[in-house]
């Protein structure tokens, strides 16, 4: 059983409630633009990027893909700023700045 996303935010009774601990959508990043929440972004330097893509498999939002064999822009829309594609990047290609 799936919620109805777009339902989301709309006033409901507890009963129309998912109960703890079970999903029922999944990839709801893409329905939320939940980058907006982040303090700090990682930023690229393309210079530095040796083009490995091991910061690709550790985005928990998938923020980070890959368009004919090579990294994409980042997805700031729904990067949450979690840092762990600065921490993978083995050359320091991304760091951590502040939103503005």
């Amino acid at each position: 059983m799936k919620s109805d996303l777009t339902k989301l935010g709309l006033k409901c009774s507890w009963q129309d409630l998912t109960e703890g601990m079970q999903i029922y959508g999944e990839k709801t990043s893409e329905e939320f633009n939940t980058g907006e929440w982040a303090s700090v972004k990682p930023a690229m330097d393309n210079e530095k990027c040796i083009n490995c893509l091991l910061c690709v498999p550790v985005c928990p939002d998938s923020c980070i893909t890959v368009v004919d064999g090579k990294r994409a822009p980042l997805d700031y829309a729904h990067c949450k700023g979690c840092g762990i594609c600065v921490k993978v990047c083995p050359v320091n290609a991304l760091i951590m700045k502040g939103v503005k």
